[in-house]
């Protein structure tokens, strides 16, 4: 069983940056995939950013250059930075990982991008 713990939504103006964390609990953080994904309001769950146990990163391409996702190994934590926000990079942004084939999610933060 894993818990998933996501932070730093909120509210911010077009242009604006706002960093999320994701805390993991648990054993073994290190070897497993993390990601996050996100919900536009009237639209489906969409992959945002992956980064595997190497480091290696994919993104989606509506935030590549903008978004970067790292992690904390030993904090069990995985980050979303987000950068030069848009009004439609609002949504609710989940943290994602899986274990055993079990795919888990946190409860999401709200994103608000203002025009």
């Amino acid at each position: 069983q894993v818990q998933l713990v996501e932070s730093g939504g909120g509210l911010v103006q077009a242009g604006g940056s706002l960093r999320l964390s994701c805390a993991a609990s648990g054993s073994s953080f290190s070897i497993y995939a993390m990601a996050w994904y996100r919900l536009p309001p009237g639209k489906q769950r969409e992959l945002v950013a992956r980064i595997n146990s190497d480091h290696t990163t994919n993104y989606a391409d509506s935030v590549k250059g903008r978004f970067t996702i790292s992690r904390d190994n030993p904090k069990n934590t995985v980050y979303l930075q987000m950068n030069s926000l848009k009004p439609e990079d609002t949504a609710v942004y989940y943290c994602w990982t899986v274990r055993l084939g079990s795919p888990y999610w946190g409860e999401g933060t709200l994103v608000t991008v203002s025009s």
